[in-house]
């Protein structure tokens, strides 16, 4: 079983997990990549989704949509995108919809995880 850091966050799982076994999956993926490119990233609840934070300040998120969990990239805009999956045209953010758990691997999600912690 996966421990969450705090109760918010397991409780959000749960959530998660009562509607679909496979979103959680992918919602647990898409968390592992977060934490595997930097462990020292902090995770909160805010803004109905679970947040990743460097030195407190907002990284990325995975939000629960209706039809796909969105990673949204707080300084996205500023990203390369070789792969052409990231959508939003806000000045600074931009987001991937993940609708299965292939989704993860054909977009490269763990690239965009990746240069988003180091950018």
């Amino acid at each position: 079983m996966t421990k969450f850091s705090t109760p918010k966050i397991t409780e959000f799982m749960n959530d998660i997990q009562a509607g679909s076994t496979e979103w959680y999956v992918m919602a647990i993926k898409i968390r592992e990549l977060h934490l595997q490119c930097d462990p020292s990233l902090t995770e909160e609840i805010k803004y109905g989704g679970l947040v990743f934070l460097q030195e407190k300040e907002l990284m990325s998120g995975i939000f629960i949509r209706n039809e796909h969990i969105s990673i949204e990239f707080g300084q996205g805009s500023s990203l390369s995108d070789p792969n052409g999956v990231l959508e939003g045209k806000g000045k600074l953010r931009r987001h991937i919809k993940v609708r299965s758990l292939d989704d993860i691997a054909t977009k490269n999600v763990m690239h965009y995880v990746q240069e988003n912690l180091v950018a």
